[in-house]
C-alpha cells in the first residue's frame, strides 16, 4: 500500500478525526475512518489502525468501540471538558460586559474546538443573549493580562482613567494625569472587572474599573501596600462595597421583616447573624460602605427593611429621602 504524503502526521489526524467527528451520539466505522484519513492524504489499513488505536488509548485518548450488527463503531468518550461545562463557559463569556462582542465570538469559537462539530452546534444555540450591552473598550482583554503580569512581577502600573461625557466621548479623569498604583488583585462584580490596588499617595486601598483604563503600562517600581493587604479579605470587601463605589466601611444595623431573611443572606452570606426581635422581625449588623448605591438598595427592598443605626447613616438616608421628595413632589 502506497504511503500518503502526510503519513508522518497520521496520529495527529486520527486525534483530529475522533475529536471533531465523533461523540457519544456520533460514531465512525473503520472504513469511514480510513476514508477521512485519505482526505488528509494519509493511507491506512485495518491492521495498523488497531495498533494506532491502542497507542492512542495508552496515551490517554478515550476511544470507545461498540459492535452493532456486523460493524464496529468507534467514538471518543471522555474529554477534557464535558458539554454542560462548556455551555457554562460560553454563557459566561457571552454575558461578560468587560469582553467586547468581537472577542466574545473569538473565545466561543475556540471553546467550540473542544467538542465535536455536532456538539459545537449546541454551544451556538446556547448563545441567546448576544444583544446585551458589551464594553466598547477593545483593550480590556489585554489590560487584564497586563495587570496579572504586574501582580506576578510585584510591580506598579500606570494608566489613564476616563469617564464618558454626554456625547459618548472619553474624558480623562485626574486632569489627564497618569494614575500610578500597586495592583494586588482583580475582582468581578456586577459583570465588570475591577482592579483592587494600593494608592501610596492616598495611603489606602482603591478600586478601578478595568474597562475604563487605557494606556496601561507596567513600571519598574516595586509594588507597595503589603501592610494594607496583609489581612485583606476579598469576599468581605466585595460584600461591603455596593456598585463598587468607595468610602469608609461602617457597621450598619438593619431591622428587617422575617421574609427578607433570604435577601440578607444572599447579599451578606450565611455567616451573618440574624437576631430575632419579635415573631415578625429581626435585626442584623452588616459592614458596608454606606454609599448612595447602598441606600438605593435598601429603598428597593421596601418597607420590610429599615436602617436603625448608626445615626450618621440614618441621617444620610433621611437626607436622601428629602432630596427625592423635593425632586419628585414639586
Amino acid at each position: 500500500m502506497a504511503k500518503g504524503e502526510n503519513q508522518k502526521l497520521k496520529m495527529l489526524y486520527l486525534v483530529k478525526i475522533f475529536t471533531q467527528y465523533t461523540d457519544d451520539q456520533h460514531s465512525l466505522t473503520m472504513q469511514e475512518i480510513i476514508k477521512k484519513l485519505e482526505s488528509y492524504k494519509v493511507s491506512a489499513d485495518r491492521k495498523t489502525l488497531y495498533l494506532d488505536f491502542a497507542e492512542l488509548d495508552h496515551y490517554g485518548l478515550d476511544i470507545i468501540s461498540e459492535k452493532i450488527g456486523r460493524n464496529t463503531y468507534y467514538h471518543l468518550g471522555k474529554r477534557q471538558f464535558e458539554l454542560p461545562e462548556l455551555k457554562l463557559l460560553v454563557d459566561s463569556v457571552q454575558a461578560a460586559k468587560f469582553i467586547t462582542d468581537k472577542k466574545s465570538k473569538q473565545l466561543i469559537k475556540k471553546l467550540e474546538n473542544l467538542v465535536s462539530t455536532y456538539e459545537a452546534k449546541q454551544l451556538q444555540r446556547q448563545v441567546v443573549i448576544s444583544g446585551r450591552i458589551k464594553t466598547p473598550n477593545k483593550l480590556v482583554y489585554n489590560n487584564v493580562d497586563t495587570i496579572y503580569s504586574a501582580i506576578a512581577e510585584s510591580k506598579q502600573i500606570t494608566f489613564h482613567y476616563f469617564q464618558w461625557d454626554i456625547k459618548g466621548n472619553q474624558v480623562l479623569r485626574h486632569d489627564g494625569a497618569l494614575y500610578q498604583v500597586s495592583p494586588w488583585c482583580l475582582m468581578w462584580d456586577d459583570e465588570y472587572y475591577y482592579l483592587v490596588a494600593y494608592d501610596s499617595e492616598a495611603d489606602k486601598i482603591k478600586h478601578y474599573r478595568v474597562d475604563k483604563m487605557k494606556d496601561l503600562d507596567v513600571v519598574k517600581f516595586k509594588r507597595e501596600g503589603q501592610e494594607a493587604f496583609k489581612n485583606f479579605d476579598m469576599a468581605k470587601y466585595s460584600k461591603a462595597v455596593f456598585g463598587m463605589f468607595g468610602g469608609e466601611e461602617t457597621c450598619v444595623t438593619l431591622e428587617c421583616s422575617n421574609d427578607k431573611a433570604g435577601i440578607i443572606i444572599d447579599r451578606f452570606g450565611k455567616d451573618v447573624t440574624l437576631i430575632p426581635k419579635d415573631e415578625n422581625t429581626f435585626s442584623v449588623h452588616v459592614n458596608v460602605i454606606p454609599s448612595n448605591q447602598f441606600l438605593g438598595w435598601i429603598m428597593s427592598l421596601g418597607e420590610g427593611v429599615k436602617i436603625t443605626g448608626p445615626d450618621t447613616v440614618v441621617h444620610k438616608m433621611q437626607d436622601e429621602v428629602r432630596r427625592l421628595t423635593a425632586q419628585y413632589l414639586k
